[in-house]
């Protein structure tokens, strides 16, 4: 494939530098104003990774554009703003493949659903989703991830163009279900580090249990398949967020708890504002997500917060 990543952080750049590894002719683009950018067109390196000569760099999006399938890691938030960009170019017969987990935070609009909105249905649309850190992926660790479409013919194109030693991939069955759990298992992975910085860790088991629940239910009403949770978007990515030392969403819950300033990106902060307002219309109680919330944005304390929320009235298990 003639690929473009659009997105020069530390996931563009490893998917950059994946694709090329698979035999793709890749063009990995970046803003001119970025300090990343401008290291990666100097140095052809991060701090994890260096990037072979034969792959473009550029960061000119006209020619980032040219490339029949473009892969997408920015931030959920800026979506809207690349797509209008896009759209002004008027491209058709593209591919997008969104490797990122969000919701639009005024609106709780799936990134899919900004695609399509925003571009003509002459290009087709994926998501690239499922655990995994770039630091475990350079050391040579493998992981599983998931490709998923309204396209089914897309979703097979895919995986068997970007299966490779380091990442298996699944087909996913309900696209709905898998972005909604995506994006909130950083949520939730807010809340375990906020439960990592108050020494309450012991407590992630019931976190994971309800969580997982929680996020099925609103997945369900949404009209997705609620057993989506249970799979590698949501349930299956706790172990990369929820424990994991490489967790941006779990580092900024621990450092916020403690009063500690983080300057990385947490996606679960823009995304907890998007489920309060998906519960909201479609009468979905969400205790977690609620309490993050509560915790972010209105001030409230998180340790009495977090033990109400954990000393809720009885119920049955998963109910």
């Amino acid at each position: 494939m003639k690929l473009t990543v659009i997105g020069c952080g530390r996931w563009g750049t490893f998917l950059a530098w994946y694709l090329d590894r698979l035999g793709h002719t890749v063009t990995l683009y970046g803003r001119e104003s970025s300090a990343r950018m401008q290291r990666l067109m100097q140095e052809r390196k991060n701090d994890l990774l260096t990037l072979p000569e034969r792959m473009r760099l550029t960061t000119s999006l006209a020619e980032a554009a040219e490339a029949e399938t473009i892969v997408i890691s920015i931030g959920s938030q800026n979506l809207q703003g690349l797509m209008d960009q896009l759209a002004s170019r008027g491209v058709q017969g593209k591919t997008f493949v969104l490797c990122m987990k969000g919701l639009e935070a005024g609106t709780g609009r799936r990134l899919s659903e900004i695609v399509r909105s925003t571009l003509n249905t002459s290009n087709r649309v994926a998501v690239w989703l499922g655990p995994g850190h770039v630091q475990e992926f350079t050391a040579g660790v493998p992981n599983c991830m998931v490709i998923d479409s309204s396209d089914p013919a897309l979703k097979e194109e895919l995986a068997e163009a970007f299966a490779g030693d380091l990442i298996r991939f699944y087909y996913g069955e309900d696209l709905l279900g898998n972005e909604i759990g995506a994006a909130a298992k950083n949520v939730i992975g807010i809340a375990a580090g906020m439960l990592d910085g108050l020494s309450l860790t012991t407590l992630k088991g019931a976190l994971m249990s309800r969580g997982t629940r929680e996020i099925a239910r609103l997945i369900a009403a949404m009209g997705g398949n609620e057993l989506s949770a249970y799979g590698l978007c949501h349930l299956g990515d706790y172990e990369a967020t929820v424990f994991s030392r490489h967790s941006q969403n779990r580092r900024f819950g621990e450092v916020f708890v403690r009063g500690e300033a983080y300057d990385k990106l947490a996606e679960g902060y823009y995304t907890v504002r998007a489920l309060i307002k998906l519960g909201a219309e479609y009468g979905v109680e969400l205790p977690i997500c609620q309490a993050v919330y509560d915790i972010l944005f209105e001030g409230r304390d998180p340790r009495s917060a977090l033990d109400a929320l954990f000393k809720r009235e009885r119920k049955r298990e998963l109910k």
